[in-house]
Parts: C-alpha cells; sequence; structure tokens
C-alpha cells in the first residue's frame, strides 16, 4: 500500500495540552505529509482517545501517533497504553523535553514505544522527518488492516458464554458480544439461520457459525494453531504460563526444535492478572495479558510452535524418546519435555457456588466480566497477590470491593506493595477471618452467606459478582505414576527426589537427577507445578530458562 493509496483514510495523530506547541507539531506534519495522510491533532489525553475511538468506528488506519509527555489528567504514556488497546498497529512517538528523557526511556517497556523526540525538533528536516519517514516505512510493510472480528452471541449469565468469551480474550481473538436478548443479536442468529436455542454461537470472520463450540473447535476456526507440524521434537513444553513461555522462547533461541502445547490460553494465572508490578523491568506494572502476548510473540519469533486447545492425557517414558498423547488420541514425541502445568484455583464448596460458576461466581480475575462490574459492589475471596492484584483493578469502577480472606490478615500470603495500595483504596474493604458458606441466587449469583471464623457469626449481604482466589492445585493429575509427585500433586525434582543421598527408585543413570529433573531422565519441570516453588511469575519464567539449560546438558550426555 502506498502513501497516496489511503491519503484519504490514513492518519497520523498528534496530542499536546499546549496549543502552540499542536499547532507547531501538525503544521510540519502536514507540511511533509499532508498530501499522503491526514493530520488531526488533540490537546488532551481524553479527547485524543474519543478522536481514536472515533476512527475506529469509521474503520479509518492510524499509522503513526505523537504524545506529550507532560500533560495534566493523563500523561503521554498513560495515553499511549490506552491508545494501543485502540490501535495496536500504529506506531508510537513520546514528545518529551530532555529533564524526562528517562520517563521515555521507561515507556519502550510500558507502551512499546518506537521512538522518542526531544522537544524542541528543530530543524524538523533532521530531527523529525527521518524519524516519522522510518516509522511510516515500518508501519506500511506490517499487516496494519483492520482484523475482522469473531461474533459472539450468548446469554448474559450463562457459563458456556462466558467460557467462550474469556477463551477468545485470553487467546487475543478479537470478538464482539451480543446478547441473544438483543436485537443486534436477534439478527446475526436469524442471518445464521438458528433459533437461539442452543447458546452461545459464534460468527467467525469467515461468515461460519459454531453453535456451542468445544475449544478445540473454536480455536481452530479462529485462527489458533491447534497441529503439530511434526512427529518429533528435540523438547515439548507442557503449559503456556510463564514457565512454559520462558522454557518455550529460550528453547527455540537456542536452537532446539520446540513445541508448547496449551490446554487452553498462554499466559496460565498470571495471564489473567489485572497487573503485575514486582516483575523485573517494568516499573509501571504490566498487565498479564500484555505481558503473555509479548513472550508469545517472541517465542513464535524465534521459531517454536505453539498448540492451543489441546489437552495432554498421557507421558509415556522409557528408552530415547519421551512420548506425549493427546486426548484425541494422537501423539507427538521428544527427546526432552519440560513440564510446566502449572495450577489451578481450587473450587469453592460452599452451597450454591458450582451452580452459579460463569454466572456471577468466576475464578480467577475473569476480565471480560470487568465492565459489568461498573458501579457495582463486587466480592473477592482469598488473600494471595492475585486476589489484591484483582480488587485493584476492580476497584477502579466498582462501587464497592470486598477481600474475604479466611486468615487473620493479608500480610502471611500477599506483597507489602499490594497491602499499602490496598490500604489506600478508599472503597475497598478487607474481611479477616471470613468465609462464604452459600452463594444464593436464580440464573446469577444474588447473594452470599457470609460466616466470621472467629464467632461463627453469619450474614446475608447482596452480591452480583464474585471473584475466587482460594490456593492452587497442581494441574498433574494426568502424569499418574509418570513421575513422582508429592502427597499434594506438586512434582519432585532435584534434590527433593535424593533427600537422603540416595537415587530414587528406577532411576538407572549414574549421576542424580539434575536440579529442576523428575524422576524420569528427559523431563524436567518448572514453575507453579514443582513442588515447593516460589510461585512467582519472575520465579517461573526463570525456572523455564534453567530448565532449557539442563535439557542441553541432558542432551549433551545422551
Amino acid at each position: 500500500m502506498t502513501p497516496a493509496a489511503d491519503a484519504t483514510r490514513t492518519v497520523i495523530l498528534t496530542v499536546d495540552d499546549d496549543p502552540g506547541v499542536s499547532r507547531s507539531v501538525a503544521r510540519d506534519l502536514r507540511r511533509r505529509y499532508g498530501a499522503s495522510y491526514r493530520i488531526v491533532r488533540a490537546e488532551s489525553g481524553p479527547s485524543a482517545l474519543d478522536a481514536l475511538r472515533e476512527l475506529k468506528l469509521r474503520g479509518d488506519l492510524v499509522a503513526v501517533i505523537l504524545a506529550d509527555y507532560r500533560m495534566p489528567q493523563m500523561n503521554g504514556i498513560e495515553f499511549l497504553e490506552q491508545a494501543l488497546d485502540v490501535y495496536p498497529g500504529a506506531r508510537r512517538v513520546l514528545l518529551t523535553a530532555y529533564a524526562d528523557t528517562n520517563a521515555a526511556i521507561d515507556a519502550i517497556n510500558v507502551v512499546d514505544l518506537d521512538h522518542y523526540l526531544l522537544k524542541p525538533w528543530d530543524p524538523p528536516e533532521e530531527k523529525l522527518y527521518p524519524v516519522l519517514d522510518d516509522l511510516l516505512t515500518a508501519w506500511r510493510a506490517s499487516d496494519h488492516k483492520p482484523v475482522p472480528s469473531t461474533k459472539v452471541v450468548g446469554h448474559r449469565w450463562s457459563a458456556p458464554s462466558s467460557d467462550v468469551r474469556e477463551f477468545l480474550a485470553r487467546n487475543q481473538v478479537p470478538y464482539r458480544w451480543y446478547s441473544v436478548d438483543e436485537p443486534e443479536g436477534q439478527r446475526l442468529l436469524a442471518a445464521a439461520g438458528l433459533d437461539g436455542q442452543r447458546l452461545p454461537v459464534v460468527v467467525t470472520p469467515d461468515g461460519s457459525a459454531l453453535v456451542e463450540p468445544e475449544a478445540p473447535e473454536l480455536a481452530a476456526r479462529v485462527g489458533l494453531a491447534t497441529t503439530p507440524t511434526a512427529d518429533f521434537y528435540d523438547l515439548v513444553v507442557i503449559g503456556g504460563g510463564p514457565a512454559g513461555l520462558g522454557a518455550a522462547v529460550y528453547g527455540a533461541s537456542e536452537g532446539l526444535r520446540t513445541v508448547l502445547v496449551e490446554r487452553s490460553a498462554t499466559g496460565g494465572q498470571a495471564g489473567q492478572s489485572s497487573r503485575i508490578e514486582n516483575y523485573l523491568g517494568f516499573p509501571d506494572g504490566v498487565s498479564g495479558a500484555q505481558l503473555t502476548d509479548r513472550a508469545r510473540r517472541q517465542a513464535g519469533r524465534f521459531g517454536a510452535e505453539i498448540l492451543t486447545a489441546r489437552e495432554v492425557t498421557a507421558l509415556e517414558t522409557g528408552g530415547a524418546a519421551q512420548v506425549v498423547r493427546f486426548a484425541d488420541g494422537t501423539a507427538i514425541a521428544a527427546h526432552s519435555v519440560i513440564l510446566a502445568t502449572g495450577v489451578q484455583y481450587r473450587q469453592l464448596e460452599a452451597e450454591g457456588c458450582t451452580d452459579l460458576t460463569g454466572c456471577g461466581v468466576y475464578y480467577g480475575s475473569a476480565l471480560t466480566e470487568a465492565a459489568g462490574c461498573q458501579g457495582q459492589d463486587v466480592y473477592i475471596v482469598g488473600g494471595a497477590n492475585s486476589a489484591g492484584q484483582a480488587a485493584m483493578y476492580l476497584a477502579r469502577g466498582a462501587k464497592s470491593v470486598t477481600l474475604l480472606v479466611r486468615g487473620a490478615d493479608l500480610s502471611a500470603s500477599m506483597s507489602y506493595y499490594l497491602i499499602q495500595q490496598i490500604t489506600e483504596a478508599p472503597n475497598i474493604e478487607v474481611r479477616c477471618r471470613t468465609v462464604v458458606d452459600a452463594a444464593h441466587g436464580s440464573g446469577h449469583l444474588e447473594q452470599l452467606t457470609l460466616r466470621h471464623t472467629g464467632t461463627g457469626e453469619t450474614e446475608r449481604v447482596d452480591a452480583q459478582w464474585m471473584f475466587v482466589f482460594i490456593g492452587a492445585a497442581p494441574l498433574t493429575d494426568w502424569l499418574g505414576d509418570s513421575v513422582l509427585r508429592d502427597e499434594r500433586g506438586f512434582i519432585l525434582a532435584g534434590p527433593d527426589l535424593t533427600p537422603d543421598g540416595t537415587p530414587p527408585a528406577g532411576w538407572e543413570l549414574d549421576r542424580p537427577p539434575y536440579h529442576l529433573e523428575t524422576s524420569v531422565p528427559g523431563v524436567f519441570v518448572a514453575g507453579d507445578a514443582r513442588a515447593e516453588s516460589a510461585k512467582r511469575v519472575a520465579s517461573a519464567v526463570g525456572e523455564g530458562a534453567m530448565a532449557v539449560m539442563l535439557v542441553h546438558r541432558y542432551l549433551e550426555q545422551s
């Protein structure tokens, strides 16, 4: 696509709260690019976001966004972070004074900043235009066309509808939601020749209608990879959380033919986090979705295959090859395997919770439901970091957020920085020594019965939203007896296999297991599924990288 071809549609947007600077930027841009691009200027972050959303609705393309760093209400980095959600393909430039260059450098991590320009940029022929020329060339070479979105028609309070929305959102598949009760939802059903008795219905970009689709079918039809390209690999990584993605990045980058297999969506529990603020290199925090997306793209760039919605049911060990079997009966084999299956939140056993799961009761952050919590009273069950991060995120729009904590306080399981944030949040209440005895509602959550564990006193409260984060159960039952696990199901590895100095039963090598190696030579474990792991994103990523190093050592000696 040449610049002339999209002259009436493609936009360069600039935002600066100083009218004089704003006019100056727009003038210089029109002088050079006005014949090929439409120059749009705004004088605040909120007004610029409104302009971007209007452009999006009209189907216009945005090639470059230039934003001043120092603006009231919303600084340039905050604006670009939100603009990223509207036009992720637009190139991003921060206008900054010399004193703010550190903020500009930080923005490279926060918003994938493409460039920052020091003010003033005179003469523009030397300091402005060469930068913009390169960015526009890169933009034109990229796939910047609007992505046709998938459409989902379903019930507002429906577990299957919620599951489909969460699956698409966590796999970064653009979609639009239509309630079956609304006219547009009915029009879509009519166009597909369906009566709406079986929901959800997913309309793919090619116009096909999927009725109550299972995850493997849905993944394949919306363009996610589900089928391996080979029968044999150097390395199979099972699980796509931080440990698995870290292993895939390092394995593929170091020359191993690597495939990552994920049963649902990459990112694991961390991928559902609204904000991770203690991960190295992101001083302003990063959402789990952003971190996951970057890691997934990074793994793909190095050549790793990523299979989604493929459930592993067995690991067959013995000999030089490890065989990984799938639920559909197919299998792949590899020289080595890294188990990075992670954990899942334990189910709340209170009366009524099972029937209301997906209908007001959610496990994990379920960020697709956050918009519905605006102005509502929200309850969060749990006292660890994931619960605290969800509380801070939901408190932005909810009327109130109540944290229900079984323990005496938050300090036993939550990071100090989160405790401080929660303490300072005016609409977050923490109720310690409090559990949920029952969930009530007809079709969706309406009330909760709460009990104080110290006094035994119960209370019934109105509630439409409850998010549950109550401890982790390892996703290892499918392993059976193939590797040794502890009494809770976590996988034993390295020194934990040799507490008395002797190797585990059946170990045939003349060396002890490597640090992250399981009871089967060539099978390693990383992340939360490992017994006594740290249960932190950074440590999981580190273990994924370390496991690859040990895989190399194993392969060299095999």
